[in-house]
């Protein structure tokens, strides 16, 4: 077994107990690397400074923080946002697009500090566990993964008195038992009574949703080759744009998930999400992509996208497939330049208007009135002749 073993550290409770349980039950030095992918809230820098020593305090030899929040949305947000990847058209692939920057900067921690394995605390249930291994695997090959929580068999409660026995700083305790995943994408809320999927979530899981607004405003994103560059006229960076629209939509209420979905180990399991900013910046998206794309590659990348959030979910962003498909997306975008008027009210999120230089809308060929020209005379043949099979079976076969 390795003798130096670098964590994927996030602070809660799993990874916490397990910095302290391999350097107690495989005798190895962890090293915890936290990434920060958006999580930090307004106090970023108290609360970076609280996950290094609780880090510290759980064990490890070593402890450093990874400022990733701009690689995030510019390397991996973006070109989910440009697929439009909702996992079984719905969610946004919150937990799923952090996991390949977090093993990027996992596997270069490793190098940096002569580890031969790295960790993570995934459980065996978990979609999760297949992201950083398979990820791993694909970036470094030669360098062994461990998976503590795989190996202890705790349930919840006994990890928390495992962490409580060896004063092990936690957040959790076992009147509340929820896992909690953010990010700059949104935030995932699973476990406790919502393992029950006839049962309501309760208010308080809520944080980027709370309704904060009740007057009806509009908001303006921009894009430039699918790009989001400005919110309103401003214009700010990628990350900039997901965060200021996280706060502006959340304040609505609207950007919740509560679905049953398909993991990848072959269990339904009942999830909860709350991605404001996500979803309204690919509501806006698709909405641009209606003027600008034309029809066959509009319905061919329609097809392509649930294969591109499949990738994302299973863990293979590091897979050529996704890296063709970046190709094809890629392409696709070149003139997805412009701008959508979004009308926010208390629960609603909805596009009201979209205008680009690159738009493929006609308005003498759409509209009905004197300036229409479309030339109503070449109908008569084109219906004909579309419909000329179909008559043909009918009159001998149908």
């Amino acid at each position: 077994m390795a003798k130096r073993v670098v964590l994927a550290y996030s602070g809660g409770l799993d990874t916490s107990v397990a910095v302290k349980w391999m350097g107690e039950e495989m005798g190895v030095e962890v090293i915890c690397v936290a990434c920060d992918v958006g999580q930090g809230g307004t106090d970023a820098d108290g609360y970076w400074n609280m996950i290094r020593d609780r880090a510290l305090s759980a064990g490890a030899v070593d402890a450093e923080v990874i400022d990733c929040r701009e690689e995030y949305a510019a390397d991996y947000c973006v070109p989910a946002l440009k697929a439009n990847a909702l996992y079984e058209g719905r969610y946004p692939l919150v937990s799923s697009l952090s996991r390949p920057v977090i093993v990027k900067k996992l596997v270069e921690a490793a190098r940096r500090h002569g580890a031969s394995a790295v960790a993570h605390g995934c459980t065996g249930k978990g979609n999760d566990q297949v992201r950083f291994e398979v990820s791993t695997r694909a970036l470094a090959p030669d360098l062994e993964v461990v998976a503590p929580v795989r190996m202890w068999g705790l349930t919840r409660e006994q990890a928390i008195q495992y962490a409580t026995r060896f004063d092990i700083p936690i957040t959790q305790s076992k009147e509340k038992l929820y896992s909690i995943d953010d990010n700059l994408w949104g935030r995932a809320i699973e476990c406790g009574e919502m393992e029950d999927p006839w049962a309501e979530p309760p208010d308080g899981v809520w944080e980027m949703t709370q309704v904060r607004a009740t007057e009806p405003r509009e908001v303006i994103i921009e894009f430039l080759a699918g790009t989001p560059i400005a919110v309103d006229g401003s214009q700010i960076s990628p990350a900039g744009v997901i965060e200021r629209l996280t706060d502006i939509v959340g304040a609505y209420g609207w950007g919740r998930i509560d679905m049953v979905e398909n993991r990848r180990v072959g269990i339904k399991s009942r999830e909860t999400y709350e991605a404001p900013g996500a979803l309204a910046l690919i509501l806006a998206h698709q909405d641009l992509e209606s003027i600008t794309l034309e029809r066959d590659v509009a319905h061919e990348k329609l097809r392509l996208e649930h294969r591109y959030a499949e990738l994302i979910y299973d863990g293979l962003w590091f897979s050529p497939l996704r890296q063709a498909l970046d190709a094809f997306f890629e392409e696709t975008q070149r003139h997805v330049t412009g701008e959508v008027r979004l009308k926010l009210e208390p629960g609603v999120c909805r596009p009201i208007g979209r205008r680009s230089p690159k738009s493929l809308y006609d308005y003498g060929l759409a509209t009905y009135e004197a300036a229409d020209s479309f030339r109503h005379d070449d109908a008569e043949g084109f219906v004909r002749l579309w419909g000329l099979g179909v008559q043909t079976w009918a009159a001998r076969q149908g």
